[in-house]
């Protein structure tokens, strides 16, 4: 069973999965799909449609707009913002107010265990790669390779990081491994996977 604090807004519409957790202040809006084991924080927004997969973790004053989509484990930190306008106005080129079919909504795509640092913003329709990591603050323009750990504005890639977070060591020969885990990676043409996957 969920649990969702009184003073959470979850529209009647939206799926909430069993042992996820809505807290104070949170909207999870009409048609949204919040997987199991998730924890939704203080005055986070989920938007309209949103899909978000089991074990995420959406941290206080988030913001996740519309398509957005959220794979498996991904963490998104205080007060990040995903985008959906690639063209934002408030009113239309003849003065009237713009309603919701005066654009075309564009997503994030955040894909399995991704984390998303503090105040990041990402700009749709980017795609975040699996296990990459955005650090605090940074403005993604453009995808995210997976194991990548990219800052800056615009976020460019400075590290590879492995599963569990924490940038690799080089090993030699395009090898790299985690320090905390002894994990292998090999990089080939700037894609890197993990050994076992090869």
């Amino acid at each position: 069973m969920a649990k969702i604090a009184e003073s959470a807004d979850v529209d009647e519409r939206a799926t909430v999965g069993e042992g996820t957790s809505v807290w104070h202040l949170a909207q999870v809006r009409e048609d949204a799909v919040v997987g199991p084991g998730c924890n939704i924080g203080r005055g986070a927004y989920v938007g309209p449609g949103v899909r978000i997969g089991a074990n995420c973790k959406l941290q206080n004053y988030s913001l996740v707009y519309e398509p957005a989509v959220l794979e498996d484990g991904v963490f998104i930190g205080p007060a990040v913002v995903l985008t959906n306008d690639l063209y934002p106005r408030a009113i239309n080129p003849d003065g009237s107010l713009k309603s919701a079919h005066d654009w075309d909504a564009v997503g994030v795509t955040v894909r399995e265990g991704a984390s998303i640092g503090a105040r990041a913003v990402c700009i749709a329709p980017v795609t975040v790669g699996r296990w990459a990591t955005v650090a605090a603050g940074s403005v993604v323009t453009q995808d995210v390779p997976d194991f990548a750990l990219v800052a800056g504005v615009p976020a460019r890639r400075i590290r590879w990081v492995g599963r569990a977070g924490v940038p690799l060591v080089a090993a030699g020969d395009g090898s790299w491994t985690c320090p905390a885990t002894g994990e292998l990676y090999s990089e080939s043409d700037g894609v890197l996977r993990p050994s076992a996957e090869e």
